[in-house]
């Protein structure tokens, strides 16, 4: 079973819980001092919500309602109260970063900070496809969290999960990184999420995935788990693609995406047989449209994306990641495979 990690208000603050690091791995036993530096920056969000009501069509034919006696104002959906959590990522203009379906529904957004103080948050904006949301929030001695480089993360790469779990207050779980690049999960539009056993629980929304040098590398946004409870197989949205978002929510309220104008899919092993092709990494550029950025900077069907700006592309969800979180105009070097031989091509993104 699927879920995203938010969940509601159930109980007092708890103080964070010790996450050892296993013994005998460097000889370290604990990352309590890291600890201390990085927890300021993670906080509780709290958010006042209205339920969305179903309404029968019948509801609104006046002659049914007479008929049966129902009153014309109808009954307003009850407020609902539900918790998540942020990372403060910019003390200075007092942003914090949080998952979109923890806020996506607010009348009213409260941050808790880990020493107590309790302020209003400002939803700056948000995107529903990355399921990020930036908030601000107006406070003097604030800490906020560096971004590490989630591109060069590796499976078994040990990670800490700061959250609020289940509402109960700001805690500390330890673990490792057991995959990356996971999609096809249903949750949001852009996926390329970050795979951990580091305990995730409803309430984690929005917390922080760190490395254990204290750097944020992901957002935990959803597990999957019998009645929604943590088994060990929790995702984040890595801080690469988090990094890019929150820059153009901050500048404009929302994400505005270029686009190349081309259909690409999966790289199949038949498929890269019938190119004469090694390996099965790469996008297929399926149909190209014409008089888009892509068919002018000469690209063409039957090309191979194996690189943009020198990364290489594992597969089309990849690619359409890399190209979806660029800013309209952005110019991106595709590198194909063609004919046998690759080439290097220059793409302006338009809008």
């Amino acid at each position: 079973m699927m879920a995203l990690a938010c969940g509601a208000l159930v109980g007092p603050a708890a103080a964070p819980a010790s996450a050892a690091l296993p013994a005998g791995v460097t000889g370290v036993t604990t990352i309590a001092p890291m600890l201390e530096q990085v927890t300021p920056a993670v906080v509780n969000i709290s958010v006042l919500s209205r339920a969305p009501q179903s309404e029968n069509p019948l509801l609104r034919d006046p002659f049914f309602r007479r008929f049966f006696n129902i009153p014309d104002q109808q009954v307003q959906a009850k407020p609902q109260v539900s918790a998540g959590s942020g990372v403060i990522v910019d003390a200075a203009r007092g942003y914090v970063i949080t998952n979109n379906h923890v806020v996506e529904n607010a009348q009213e957004i409260a941050v808790t900070l880990k020493d107590r103080r309790r302020l209003r948050a400002k939803l700056v904006g948000r995107d529903a496809a990355t399921d990020i949301a930036l908030l601000k929030i107006e406070a003097k001695g604030l800490t906020a969290l560096p971004m590490g480089d989630s591109d060069h993360l590796k499976v078994g790469d040990f990670v800490v999960a700061i959250g609020n779990p289940f509402g109960l207050g700001q805690t500390v779980t330890s673990g490792i990184i057991s995959a990356l690049g996971r999609s096809g999960l249903k949750i949001e539009g852009y996926e390329d999420f970050i795979q951990t056993d580091a305990s995730i629980n409803p309430g984690n929304s929005g917390g922080a995935l760190v490395n254990f040098s204290g750097e944020l590398i992901g957002i935990n946004t959803a597990i999957i788990g019998p009645a929604g409870g943590s088994v060990g197989i929790g995702f984040a949205v890595p801080v690469s693609i988090v990094r890019s978002v929150i820059e153009q929510l901050g500048d404009y309220g929302e994400v505005r995406r270029g686009r190349l104008g081309v259909a690409i899919q999966d790289l199949t092993p038949d498929l890269a047989e019938s190119l004469s092709l090694t390996g099965d990494e790469g996008a297929l550029i399926a149909k190209i449209e014409s008089g888009s950025p892509a068919d002018g900077a000469g690209l063409r069907s039957g090309d191979v994306v194996v690189a943009v700006d020198g990364r290489p592309i594992r597969s089309a969800t990849d690619f359409r990641n890399r190209i979806g979180l660029l800013r309209v105009g952005t110019p991106v070097q595709v590198t194909v495979v063609r004919n046998g031989g690759q080439k290097s091509l220059t793409v302006r993104t338009a809008k």
